[in-house]
């Protein structure tokens, strides 16, 4: 089976200092990856990278066979949109819109009709739980349900790749598990792959394949059977 996604070799310096030294990983579709390690190891470095929101200084980063780095500006940004999907640490969530707003974000922002967008939304927040929220603010819910909200937003557009930086960092050990356990069913259900940065090893172990990062080098530390 072919990679969605692929780095060879990727380095990342800001001036003199490296913060990825030739990174390799490869993801297919539905394939959870964890990157471990101390903060300050590189771990957002390399994750701005694979989603080609950092340019690398050398090696490829290639998305179903395309070479980020050939890409224009407005080629990366359709990319980001309609192909791949964000969770960060604090949900990130506009405060000016609803729950159910926020979810179908990256649908309207693609272009679709806002009731195809809307009807596509309610149905992932509700196998997330959150059917009952969508009509309330950000600043009504709790944290739990805001990155479950985030969730909703980084997979309802069915991307290829999700990129999380995080994404449990900022829950207690129950919400934590709670909104991963989802996160990584519906990624899984819908054959999209998760590039996950965590510096939880619980949370490591729930993925299929595991990598840690220290001063930059990324290091293969093992792989489930899927």
């Amino acid at each position: 089976m072919s990679d969605v996604l692929a780095a060879q070799g990727i380095h990342l310096s800001y001036g003199s200092s490296q913060a990825v030294k030739g990174a390799n990983i490869a993801l297919q579709r539905g394939e959870i990856a964890a990157v471990t390690g101390p903060s300050g190891s590189g771990k957002s470095s390399l994750l701005y990278c694979l989603a080609g929101v950092l340019p690398v200084g050398r090696g490829e980063v290639r998305f179903d066979g395309r070479v980020l780095g050939d890409l224009d500006d407005e080629e990366l940004s359709s990319l980001r949109r309609d192909r791949f999907g964000f969770v960060f640490q604090y949900g990130e969530l506009l405060p000016e819109l609803t729950v159910e707003e926020n979810a179908a974000l990256p649908l309207r922002l693609a272009g679709k009709r806002k009731a195809q967008a809307f009807a596509a939304a309610r149905e992932v927040l509700g196998r997330l739980g959150l059917a009952d929220l969508r009509d309330r603010r950000p600043s009504q819910v709790s944290g739990g349900q805001s990155q479950r909200i985030a969730v909703a937003r980084a997979l309802v557009h069915q991307p290829a790749v999700v990129f999380a930086d995080e994404p449990t960092g900022s829950l207690d050990r129950a919400n934590a598990q709670a909104v991963l356990q989802e996160f990584l069913s519906l990624a899984r259900s819908q054959r999209t792959a998760v590039v996950l940065v965590t510096h939880d090893a619980d949370v490591a172990a729930q993925a299929d394949t595991r990598y840690t990062m220290v001063d930059g080098v990324l290091t293969l530390e093992g792989r489930s059977a899927r």
